[in-house]
């Protein structure tokens, strides 16, 4: 098979997508655009007068809220004239200036250029909840119109919600919704089958072959009709009247020489039919034998909202081929991705944040060692693009720089950090016992203050090293700070490093790395999903 190839886009969707993606290249889109499962109708609704509690309000808007963004985004489209304008009119008509519209707002251009990309043959889930999806479904139908919906797939995501006792008075929420659409009214379909419940096994498959222990039924060997030479006795019995038989006699035989006939007292055959020589269910549109991923899986990475590899598995094997082009423009910890890798397809990533590249990285390293190439762009490759970036979105640039180190960010939302942007964790000396390193991200100006805050922190977290990334080249008031911190001292590996050290952007782009014990698996500071075997080796980058 020949080796897939990848590219990892780090930016706004959009703009990537009409910067970098052809018309027609892509053969399968899969999304799972960011979505507020457990907010309710009433932050979905809210006006932004205060007619709703502040609170709810505001449990939304951290995502999405109706901004003179939005304004401009809906005037673009609108004024650009289409189907899609059209729904997007009637939708500001009946919700009115609130979050859901902002949402919608935001998906309508990004759909569009998705279906641009998309082959002849292409196709498209767009995963979401039921909060949405009615919504999201007419868009769909705006954009490719309705004679090329295909499904509403229905996972079920999860096994229950225990809210009763505390007084629930709604069914649970318990399923993602999928919805599938192709570009034509030719795509590409590979028929999946899934495996047959326990219920209907003990129902039809009850007979259980002695010395094999394989599962049968019996099915009957006559027909209505004669076909050929099919009216003959059999061990003295002959169908009943008016039918004749389903083989010719030759047939017959071969089933008795292979074991394949069983009979009834009256001496009538019937024919084994094995339960492992069965396909299974052609696969429908409900899916409910796919787990989430819960808190033992192995391949649980701690992303708010990862999805299971299999999901993903069963929507790329049934909507394309090995070679063919997959393309998720909100990747997140690039679940998606993954399953593109191990199927042998090609595949481009897009996402807003470097954390979520950050970690995709990882995690690609982890599962395919160096078998999986692929090229991240969008990344500041100079000083100078890191220095944009930190003067853009200070957080960007911040997990962009941790990203480089290895390091897991202390927290994934903005606020105090205490001191700390990121920190590496190693095993210690003693078994069960682990270290740390806490690094101090500063875009801007730093001086010998910053140092000694750094060693502050040190003794507080009784951390084993300390690490201060900087912009600027450290002074020599810096440096003689940071050396009277000492050493950290390690027995198991008979070295000591610098307990503060200073590093700057421009050394962390030519590949210097803290100086501290190695990470072994136990005490790895991402969270590692098992390694996959036999995987190909990759040569080239996707073009």
């Amino acid at each position: 098979m020949e080796a897939s190839k990848g590219l990892l886009y780090y930016g706004d969707n959009l703009d990537v997508l009409r910067r970098h993606v052809r018309d027609e290249t892509v053969d399968l889109v899969y999304l799972d655009p960011p979505f507020n499962s457990n907010a309710n109708y009433n932050v979905l609704f809210a006006e932004k007068d205060g007619s709703k509690a502040a609170s709810q309000i505001r449990a939304f808007s951290d995502t999405w809220t109706w901004t003179q963004e939005s304004e401009s985004a809906f005037a673009e489209i609108v004024t650009a004239g289409s189907r899609v304008a059209d729904c997007l009119r009637a939708f500001r008509i009946f919700l009115g200036e609130c979050d859901m519209m902002a949402y919608l707002v935001m998906m309508a251009p990004r759909l569009v250029e998705l279906r641009r990309v998309l082959k002849p043959t292409g196709s498209m889930y767009l995963h979401c909840d039921s909060a949405a999806s009615h919504y999201l479904k007419m868009l769909m139908d705006a954009v490719f119109s309705p004679q090329n919906f295909r499904a509403e797939n229905v996972w079920k995501r999860s096994s229950a919600h225990s809210d009763t006792k505390q007084g629930m008075n709604q069914p649970g929420r318990i399923h993602d919704i999928l919805l599938f659409y192709t570009t034509s009214d030719k795509w590409t379909w590979n028929s999946l089958f899934v495996p047959y419940d326990a219920e209907y096994i003990g129902g039809h498959y009850r007979f259980v072959e002695e010395g094999t222990g394989r599962r049968y039924r019996k099915d009957n060997l006559t027909a209505n009709k004669p076909g050929g030479d099919t009216s003959y006795e059999w061990k003295g019995v002959r169908p009943y009247k008016g039918r004749y038989w389903a083989y010719s006699k030759e047939k017959m035989k071969a089933f008795e020489a292979q074991g394949r006939l069983v009979y009834t007292r009256s001496g009538m055959p019937e024919y084994k039919r094995y339960l492992d020589e069965m396909p299974g269910v052609p696969l429908q549109d409900l899916w409910y034998d796919i787990a989430p991923i819960n808190s033992q899986a192995q391949e649980r990475l701690g992303y708010p909202t990862q999805k299971p590899e299999a999901l993903l598995e069963r929507v790329i094997r049934a909507s394309s081929n090995e070679g063919d082009t997959i393309l998720d423009p909100f990747c997140g910890c690039g679940t998606a991705i993954v399953a593109a890798q191990k199927l042998g397809r090609e595949w481009i990533g897009i996402d807003i944040t470097h954390l979520a590249i950050t970690l995709i990285k990882h995690r690609l390293k982890d599962l395919f060692g160096g078998t999986a190439v692929y090229r991240v762009i969008g990344e500041p490759v100079s000083v100078p693009d890191a220095e944009a970036l930190a003067a853009s979105d200070p957080y960007q640039f911040q997990w962009w720089a941790l990203g480089l180190l290895g390091a897991r960010p202390v927290e994934q939302k903005k606020g105090a950090d205490h001191g700390i942007d990121g920190r590496i964790v190693f095993q210690g000396d003693k078994q069960g016992s682990f270290e740390s390193v806490i690094i101090s991200v500063k875009a801007g100006h730093t001086n010998v203050a910053h140092v000694r805050d750094l060693k502050g922190v040190l003794d507080r977290e009784k951390a084993a090293v300390g690490v201060l990334i900087s912009m600027q080249e450290p002074t020599s008031a810096m440096r003689t700070e940071a050396v009277t911190a000492g050493f950290y001292e390690s027995a198991t590996w008979g070295r000591k490093y610098p307990k503060v050290q200073l590093l700057t952007v421009a050394e962390l782009l030519a590949g210097k790395k803290v100086e501290m014990p190695p990470i072994r698996q136990v005490g790895a500071t991402f969270k590692k999903a098992p390694k996959v075997r036999n995987q190909r080796v990759e040569q080239e980058g996707l073009l």
